[in-house]
């Protein structure tokens, strides 16, 4: 779950201080929620919920293709059964790693069993280090909010596992890594990300917060940052990891108070500073990303001059102005990007990083005005002023008979009107 930082929790849960009987039921201190479960069924049970967000037309559709289930719908899997997915978790198989723990790649056959041979449906298998400080709460944090969210731009979480002090979480395996990887990554492997799917990729990213702050217990992502933008074979982006989600304030209330946890260069600054948390807070999340998008740069690199090392405090004056802009472009884009796109995503992204949380936009009109961006840039252009039709046109009326008089130059070279 990337490089958070916060205080450990002082109630904090672990696997073996929670009953294990079959339907226990634990409560989230992470946004109120509670999970129903056995860990004696395998192969095929769901997991049934009862949680506090729920779509603000009754679970019915609350953002275009995206959905609150009225229960978790997941697979238990069992330890073994995950052992042999992923080849006893042989480092080989390992696609990453973060606070949670490693990613590893995983095989399933058709009927959705485990596959010997790494063959079958291609899986992501996290499995948690029992040494992490963020472990159990966030495990079931993404239990709850992935098992009852469906939306495009959100990873599907298939299933789960719990034995003993065993935990680990099964997804859908996002064939293009992260966005993190594509951005700052080095080596052959690693191919510059073109202006057109930079776009795409910010779009989908923004489709998917637009839907979780749509619920009518808004859900606040807070850990928005490029490592948890996926990225699947046709570079759609989908977020990932959700053991920092929560619920939104109650109507009275303007922000949750929670103790402070994030990723340093993401985090918003009201939050840092106070501990509340607002909806908003994503939106400069989201801002951050903009920036790094614009010009291939990390939110926080140490191995830049100390004057640039955090890059929003850095670049945020370049932003307002079109020369100052072009200097800090990513420059693996060779200029192939539009100056007008270029400069509508520098604005968007100073109005997402507004100190104040209430002058920022909400992600509604964060995904509109990136698909403004996007219908400019693919606007076709009008046809060129000398084309063969007018050349000729021309060419006609610029031809006299020797048995017409000369007419006043004028009048045949009439300027346009203004």
């Amino acid at each position: 779950m990337g490089n958070c930082w916060g205080s450990k929790s002082s109630s904090s849960s672990s696997p073996s201080s929670v009953s294990q009987s079959p339907g226990f039921t634990g409560d989230i201190s992470s946004g109120g929620l509670s999970l129903t479960t056995s860990n004696t069924v395998s192969g095929g049970s769901n997991v049934s919920g009862n949680s506090a967000f729920s779509a603000s037309s009754g679970g019915e559709e609350v953002c275009p293709s995206g959905q609150i289930l009225p229960t978790p719908n997941l697979r238990i899997f069992s330890f073994a059964e995950l052992k042999i997915a992923t080849k006893n978790f042989r480092n080989d198989t390992v696609l990453g790693e973060g606070g949670f723990g490693k990613v590893h790649k995983g095989w399933l056959d058709d009927k959705g069993g485990s596959s010997r041979g790494g063959s079958g449906s291609v899986v992501a298998v996290k499995k948690l280090n029992s040494e992490s400080m963020q472990g159990y709460e966030e495990w079931q944090s993404e239990v709850n909010f992935l098992g009852r969210l469906s939306h495009p731009n959100l990873v599907r979480l298939v299933g789960y596992c719990w034995e003993d002090k065993e935990l680990l979480l099964v997804y859908e395996f996002m064939q293009k890594g992260s966005l993190e990887n594509h951005l700052f990554g080095r080596g052959s492997a690693v191919q510059p990300l073109p202006w057109g799917i930079r776009l795409k990729i910010l779009i989908g990213a923004a489709r998917g917060l637009a839907f979780l702050h749509a619920s009518e217990k808004q859900i606040i992502y807070r850990d928005f940052k490029a490592s948890n933008i996926l990225l699947d074979g046709s570079y759609h982006a989908k977020l990932s990891d959700f053991g920092l989600a929560k619920i939104g304030p109650s109507a009275s209330k303007s922000h949750v108070t929670t103790r402070v946890m994030g990723t340093y260069g993401y985090a918003a600054p009201e939050y840092v500073a106070t501990g509340h948390l607002y909806v908003k807070s994503d939106v400069y999340g989201f801002g951050v990303v903009l920036v790094e998008m614009l010009t291939g740069m990390r939110a926080l690199d140490t191995n830049r001059p100390s004057a640039q090392h955090n890059l929003v405090e850095w670049v945020k004056p370049h932003l307002s102005d079109k020369r100052k802009l072009k200097n800090i472009m990513d420059s693996r884009l060779e200029g192939k990007y539009p100056s007008r796109g270029a400069v509508l995503i520098a604005q968007l992204a100073l109005t997402c990083l507004a100190p104040e949380q209430k002058t920022r936009p909400s992600m509604k009109e964060v995904v509109e005005r990136l698909e403004g961006v996007e219908a400019v840039n693919e606007k076709p252009r009008p046809p060129r002023v000398h084309s063969s039709q007018h050349l000729s046109s021309r060419n006609a009326q610029s031809y006299r008979s020797p048995h017409h008089p000369r007419q006043d130059r004028n009048r045949l070279h009439k300027l346009p009107t203004r």
